[in-house]
């Protein structure tokens, strides 16, 4: 039976730990004890309020990585779920509970895909390791950041990774995401003189000052993209202004904005532009900037090559790439020359209520990640690697 599948009875395992960002929960020592007993030297990584490990078995290149994340966004309301949360339910060959399609599903998967990979290729060509945090979900400032600063420090280089995050859209592996835009949060206030509207002539509205550079920002073409990856995108997710009443012209103003941008952008090029704009409007202003994640893009080569066959071997069709979404902790790790890649199951249900994954896609998901590994760990006459 499809429910006594062991990826399934170790997302279980996951899914009843309450792991709410940065908390783990006990879901790591479970993974480590796993992999421990496959001859994986396990490293716990513990930066201020999260927890992370690094995993790795044997110590010669090159090295093949599964990344993910034990922590998850909170439940909201429990009464809006049709069962806990945080007690697995299985329902129709469906698996309920936070964290089930992002992504302790994906950890399950990749848990027993590299147990079943060991126990037929124990002297496997180069190494594989875990790099799991419990600060994806949260701030990402204690999680795989640090953990990759901490291996670049000591020259410990990732050829591949594999990301598990949800990239599927109707089946698991009918896309595999290959690449990310950047993204990049600006707040803007724009200073004024705040008065009475009564008599506008002793005030500078703010709001009034401002509309006709916004207009121009939100409809400046950024860029046009490339084969890989859409225009620039800007948004304004926040606009501030005002004391509340009505007779009250506002002194200052303040937007947030996002932009996601591709590879033919950079962000200090962005930056550049978006100011010069505020400047034409002889604006008075300040700017802060949170740069999010550069994009990243992992052309066609050794990982890519092998995901495509391993997921066509699996299910029949060869996946779609694409680079859509929001950001992963990919954007760290590709930066040190890693390939990155990122397959897991549908996203549909991810951080809302009654998450859920299929019994059928875990399965899929565990057989794919094996095939990926005998792929790219197993020599054969005609491979070629990195």
């Amino acid at each position: 039976m499809s429910e006594q599948h062991p990826t399934l009875e170790l997302a279980r395992e996951l899914i009843s730990r309450r792991s709410v960002t940065p908390e783990d929960a006990g879901c790591q020592p479970l993974m480590a004890k796993r992999l421990a007993a496959l001859g994986f030297d396990i490293e716990t990584m513990v930066f201020e309020d999260t927890t992370n490990m690094w995993a790795r078995r044997n110590t010669s290149g090159p090295v093949f990585c599964f990344a993910g994340h034990t922590d998850v966004v909170p439940p909201g309301d429990a009464k809006d779920w049709h069962t806990d949360p945080f007690v697995p339910t299985d329902k129709d060959d469906v698996l309920y509970g936070r964290g089930a399609a992002d992504m302790k599903g994906s950890l399950a998967a990749m848990v027993v895909a590299t147990e079943r990979f060991v126990k037929k290729h124990p002297e496997h060509h180069g190494s594989i390791a875990f790099l799991i945090t419990s600060d994806e979900e949260g701030p990402f400032i204690n999680g795989t950041v640090r953990v990759v600063e901490t291996l670049e420090a000591r020259n410990e280089k990732i050829t591949w990774c594999l990301v598990g995050e949800p990239s599927s859209t109707n089946y698991a592996g009918d896309v595999v995401k290959y690449g990310r835009r950047g993204s990049m949060t600006g707040y803007l206030t724009i200073e004024g003189v705040q008065g009475h509207v009564a008599y506008p002539h002793l005030a500078r509205n703010p709001v009034h000052l401002a509309a006709p550079a916004i207009a121009e920002l939100a409809t400046e073409m950024w860029d046009e993209g490339n084969a890989a990856f859409p225009p620039t995108s800007f948004q304004i997710v926040d606009v501030q202004a005002g004391t509340g009443a009505t007779n009250v012209v506002p002194g200052r103003m303040k937007v947030t904005f996002n932009l996601r941008f591709s590879t033919e952008s950079t962000a200090q090029g962005l930056q550049q532009r978006i100011l010069a704009i505020l400047d034409k409007h002889e604006l008075v202003y300040s700017m802060d900037w949170i740069l999010n994640g550069e994009p990243f893009l992992t052309e066609q080569g050794p990982l890519v090559d092998a995901t495509k066959a391993a997921v066509t071997d699996v299910i029949g069709t060869p996946p779609e790439l694409s680079t859509a979404g929001g950001t992963s902790d990919g954007r760290f790790i590709a930066p040190t020359g890693a390939q990155v890649i990122e397959l897991g199951p549908v996203n549909a249900s991810i951080h809302k209520v009654n998450e859920h994954v299929s019994h059928q896609d875990l399965i899929t998901l565990t057989d794919m990640y094996e095939r990926i590994l005998e792929r790219m760990l197993v020599p054969t006459p005609t491979s070629e690697r990195a």
